[in-house]
């Protein structure tokens, strides 16, 4: 296992790092990936140290909570072995207080997830999305403040659009707030649309991203293939209309590409999917979830091996796509990609 900073902080996390999003099981949209019970995640947090993940993510709207609260009682005794990160900001409950960043919401917020997890502090705090109706000077001095008393460590955000991020970096600069120093993002082979805008940034503002869902919403594990029913077992029957969307026939040659490699390493098609992501500019660790020990130490296998740089051009070819505008001259035309080479 591999270890790096997020952006340009001190902030050291693992390559990968475990998401708990299937520990509780309450709920339909966010209890649906699964129903890991106290005693089965005590087991997995025992194998995310022993392969040497350090860093664990969860969100007060997983499971309505219990997802914190497992994960809290899982850790509980080697608090000082972990790093935990948590998200808020969507709705949990029907009150006009239930929901947003404002400075009662994320008080509040941050007040409950440190019950249910049992701990005195926050290592990573993230905003689950932008809020349009609070002002952002509000949201990074309520932030701050919480830094100051030591409940939360560093802040981050999720899902947030380039010029979302960017007002924000500037807000705190011009305001002497702490920064934001990580993105919670969506990104994978089926999914590249981080490459047009939010990486460049995050490389210009030293943002290190915290890539969710790499596995392309669980389309990328090599048991959807072209031609074939979705296997017996598959999540993707009730959540696919949730998650990012993706054309069959991009998925289906990118699963060939990854087989292929996956033939030639001794590794599985998720394991491909996942190294390629470990080596993409400002990735600084990529969040893998597991229903079970066996899924979770087949993730495990994506690190300690490295594709070669054939075999990453070959993924990137199969999977890249036309940019939208205003990006496509600079990959298109000779002189705009003179001026702005593009990252990767």
């Amino acid at each position: 296992m591999e270890y790096r900073r997020v952006g340009n902080s001190g902030l050291v996390v693992s390559e990968l790092s475990f998401g708990a999003g299937t520990f509780g099981g309450a709920g339909e949209l966010f209890g649906a990936w699964g129903d890991t019970d106290v005693t089965q995640a005590r087991r997995i947090v025992d194998v995310c140290l022993e392969a040497g993940i350090t860093l664990f993510d969860t969100a007060d709207v997983y499971s309505a909570g219990a997802s914190e609260e497992v994960l809290g009682a899982a850790i509980e005794g080697r608090r000082d072995d972990v790093l935990i990160s948590t998200k808020a900001s969507l709705p949990m409950g029907d009150g006009p207080s239930d929901h947003g960043s404002s400075r009662s919401r994320l008080i509040g917020a941050v007040e409950r997830a440190l019950t249910r997890l049992r701990t005195d502090r926050i290592d990573l705090f993230q905003l689950h999305a932008y809020d349009s109706s609070t002002p952002i000077d509000e949201v990074l001095s309520t932030l701050d403040l919480l830094q100051q008393q030591g409940k939360i460590r560093y802040t981050g955000v999720s899902n947030f659009s380039g010029w979302q991020l960017m007002k924000s970096l500037g807000i705190a600069d011009h305001q002497r707030y702490s920064r934001y120093v990580a993105h919670q993002v969506y990104y994978s082979l089926v999914g590249r649309d981080y490459e047009w805008e939010l990486m460049p940034l995050a490389a210009d503002e030293g943002v290190g991203a915290i890539v969710w869902s790499p596995l392309g919403w669980g389309r990328l594990t090599g048991r959807i293939r072209r031609g074939e029913p979705l296997p017996e077992g598959s999540r993707l029957h009730a959540t696919a209309d949730a998650g990012p969307p993706v054309d069959d026939e991009l998925l289906f040659d990118i699963v060939d590409a990854l087989s292929d490699i996956a033939a030639e390493t001794g590794h599985t098609v998720a394991q491909v999917a996942l190294n390629w992501l470990l080596r993409r500019p400002t990735v600084s660790s990529v969040i893998v979830g597991a229903r079970n020990e066996q899924q979770l130490r087949d993730n495990l296998g994506a690190v300690g091996w490295r594709l070669d740089a054939e075999q990453i051009a070959r993924l990137d070819a199969v999977s890249v796509r036309e940019a939208p505008y205003p990006y496509f001259p600079y990959h298109r035309q000779e002189g705009f990609a003179r001026l702005n080479p593009p990252m990767v």
